[in-house]
């Protein structure tokens, strides 16, 4: 399998990155619910929010490097079945993706940050608090992480339905480009 994408193919480094992003999605999202779960006594209290912040950061930069790796290499062009709407759709929901994750991260950095401290990634970096609000940044930036949260996961959902419909009903190559590059 190549490295790069081409007008047929997904690569490697596109197929890594977006399994390496959705599965780490799927665990941040899972340990936010149990976060919420815990006392001030648990164990994991004073533990578990400091992984869930470093693992962000660190999908921060995969994302980043993701979309310029997206702008600097060709897309494999759409499977010759797709109707105009399933493409637009898909546009449209892979926008919505980059959007929502953004926006979780940046609501998450916000949150973290609302004191003046900045985010310890463990103990490699820190991202600096460049804006803090106080108490009304974090409770307004933690209300937006949960509900835009919530939607990303919804919208992925419904991403990964589209890819089982292409792959079950349609009986395309849709995710299996994704899986293999094939």
């Amino acid at each position: 399998m190549q490295l790069k994408n081409s007008e047929n193919r997904f690569g490697v480094v596109t197929i890594s990155v977006h399994w390496i992003a959705a599965l780490t999605i799927i665990g941040l999202f899972a340990s936010g619910i149990y976060m919420r779960s815990l006392s001030y006594y648990d164990s994991l209290y004073q533990t578990l929010p400091p992984i869930h912040k470093g693992i962000g950061v660190l999908l921060f930069i995969l994302i980043v490097f993701r979309l310029v790796w997206r702008m600097i290499n060709v897309h494999p062009k759409p499977l010759e079945n797709h109707s105009k709407a399933e493409k637009v759709g898909a546009k449209l929901a892979h926008f919505g993706l980059y959007l929502l994750m953004l926006v979780v991260m940046f609501s998450g950095y916000l949150i973290s940050t609302a004191k003046g401290h900045g985010v310890d990634v463990f103990g490699l970096f820190e991202v600096p608090a460049l804006i803090a609000g106080g108490e009304s940044q974090g409770d307004i930036a933690g209300m937006i992480h949960e509900y835009v949260a919530y939607t990303l996961i919804g919208l992925a959902v419904l991403h990964a339905l589209g890819a089982l419909k292409h792959h079950f009903i349609d009986k395309d190559r849709t995710l299996l480009r994704m899986i293999k590059g094939s």
